[in-house]
């Protein structure tokens, strides 16, 4: 949910260190390892990266901040010992493609994050029946260098694949070979699908820096670039929508949440926003808060450092859009800091044209939480602190009969809610379907037809990697749980990082659910009953077409995509203390 990557170990840094290794074991240690609870990346993971990543997020990344405190020889002495010495692999001249001619249109496309402007993730057209799902084979895999993390939602386009990568590169991909058409280096990791504009000239989409690009489409030359919110942690982390010529991008935050964890950071100033934007050249046609009041210093926190407030609900999956009522509708998560608001852990509706808050429907009140509640000082942590379950999947508009509608959203306190988007969010029914917790219940998305929702289930725990996992179905009239399947048990029992959990956001054919699971396996259930029909172990090493070295991991972030007869996903996954990968595989009836 939040950027916690190389940047979550040099929080922990003091200012001065002698010795690499003791460093890490005096200070940093205790988050990196198995059963930690602070979403910390394992050492074997971080000891994968070049010296150059974690030098770099030290002096111009997002850890820049952190990174003055530290002189330019303590910086190389905390990047020498973690990283690796060599550079990453570069892909090679001949993975490119041999033709280069324009992209054409071509339905159905799976175009952004959640297939369509209401968010269900709905196929309807896939180009693959219930009967040959089962007969899907792998049929290229494209290797992303120098990451460990493969968490960019694949989109696809006029028979390209479009794919961002934690290290900024943007590519484009020939979706029948692998080939690369162009790539775009962006100013910090790109986790938002790619949006393609209608005519296919333009793709848009946003970094870990606030910045949201177009790009030409064909080529990938810079149209234009802006940036969304000039806060020093906000971050785009949710697919900008686009619809009529406007881009509508929200606005995370959740770096500075993971900053308080450190008793001398001012906690806190951050303000989740939507934004729209002229998708012709990016300029700013509104932009509103979700936490309309500015933050003021509203005392000192236990270490003796002011703290700030009101701050946090941030947004950080991508919008709904309500064409009939020209409205806009996202998920908020959780207030960082003190006083509460009455927009965190809600459902906010903004009007299309002026940016004006329309309405909001709070779900979980007073939910307060920063990584300062996870240390021992817990300096930075309110007296009361919440149960950080931000309601981070967007919610899926939905017609029911009679003409009525229903907003259906899953939040991660295990709860999903179905709500009235004509009357101001009103609820309608809501269901508890999962424990919940941090990194618990609903965290990506759910996927729903005419008269189901889908919802796979994280409930993660570090501690237990059988816990977690499981799909369920529920009526979107009446909220009534429809049926139930727990978790496949994880083949990787053993491996540092395996998990049942499955976070991942899920996607819907006909007759088919695609899920993801923390446990490396891709899985296609039947949707009537949940029965699975088909399954593959991306834990493996892959041979790829741009000759990358590449394994599959932990599957978050990100779920599977379908379009024109194929599947995409992406695998690997290191911002938790879960199983590293870096390969984006592609699926077909036909295989090779």
């Amino acid at each position: 949910m939040m950027r916690i990557g190389v940047w979550v170990l040099l929080g922990c840094l003091p200012a001065v260190a002698q010795d690499g290794a003791e460093l890490f074991r005096n200070h940093c240690s205790p988050c990196h390892r198995a059963g930690s609870s602070t979403s910390a990346p394992l050492p074997e993971t971080l000891r994968s990266l070049p010296a150059q990543t974690i030098r770099t997020a030290l002096e111009t990344g997002k850890m820049r901040a952190q990174g003055t405190a530290l002189s330019p020889a303590e910086r190389n002495l905390v990047a020498n010992y973690l990283g690796k010495a060599e550079r990453p692999q570069t892909i090679p001249a001949s993975a490119s493609c041999s033709g280069a001619g324009a992209l054409v249109r071509s339905a159905p496309a799976w175009n952004g994050w959640g297939a369509d402007l209401t968010n269900s993730r709905f196929q309807k057209a896939p180009g693959l029946t219930r009967d040959n799902v089962p007969k899907l084979k792998l049929k290229w895999a494209f290797g992303y260098p120098g990451v460990t993390t493969a968490f960019g939602s694949p989109s696809v386009f006029g028979g390209r694949v479009f794919a961002g990568s934690a290290d900024g590169t943007v590519y484009s991909l020939d979706a029948k070979s692998g080939c690369v058409h162009w790539t775009y280096r962006a100013a910090d990791g790109v986790r938002t699908a790619i949006t393609i504009s209608d005519d296919g000239q333009a793709a848009y989409f946003g970094d870990l820096e606030g910045n949201v690009y177009g790009v030409n489409a064909n080529t990938g030359a810079l149209l234009w670039k802006t940036r969304a919110d000039e806060h020093l942690y906000a971050e785009i982390t949710g697919t900008p929508k686009l619809q009529a010529g406007r881009l509508y991008v929200p606005v995370s935050g959740g770096a500075e949440q993971v900053a308080a964890a450190n008793p001398a950071f001012a906690c806190c100033t951050f303000r989740g926003s939507m934004v729209a934007l002229d998708a012709r050249n990016g300029e700013r046609l509104w932009k509103t808060y979700s936490v309309p009041d500015e933050p003021k210093v509203v005392g000192l926190n236990t270490a003796g450092t002011v703290s700030w407030g009101p701050s946090g609900a941030a947004l950080w999956s991508s919008p709904t859009i309500d064409v009939q009522k020209k409205a806009v509708y996202a998920a908020s998560g959780v207030n960082y800091s003190n006083p509460p608001t009455g927009t965190s852990d809600a459902i906010l509706a903004f009007d299309m044209e002026k940016g004006r808050q329309l309405w909001s429907r709070q779900l979980l009140p007073a939910d307060i939480f920063n990584f300062g509640c996870t240390t021992e000082s817990h300096a930075n942590c309110p007296p009361k602190p919440g149960r950080d379950a931000d309601i981070g999947a967007p919610p899926v508009l939905r017609s029911l009969p009679g003409g009525r509608r229903i907003l259906v959203v899953g939040a991660k306190s295990g709860t999903v809610y179905g709500l009235d988007p004509d009357q101001e969010g009103k609820p309608i029914w809501e269901t508890k379907i999962a424990s919940g917790g941090p990194q618990g219940g609903i965290m990506w998305g759910a996927a729903a037809d005419e008269k189901l929702a889908y919802f796979a289930i994280s409930d993660w725990d570090p501690g237990k990697p059988e816990a977690g996992g499981g799909m369920v179905a529920v009526d979107i009239a009446t909220g009534k749980k429809v049926w139930a399947v727990p978790a496949s048990k994880p083949t990787c029992l053993g491996t540092p990082g395996c998990s049942a959990a499955q976070p991942a956001p899920v996607t819907l054919i006909p007759g088919v659910l695609f899920a993801a699971s923390l446990d490396g396996h891709i899985r296609a259930y039947e949707a009537r009953a949940g029965a699975v029909v088909w399954d593959f172990d991306t834990r493996q090493e892959f041979q790829t077409v741009d000759g990358i070295a590449a394994h599959g991991g932990s599957i978050n972030g990100s779920g599977p995509v379908v379009a024109q007869g194929m599947v995409f996903a992406n695998s690997g996954y290191s911002r938790l203390p879960v199983m590293p990968g870096n390969v984006l595989l592609a699926f077909s009836v036909d295989g090779k």
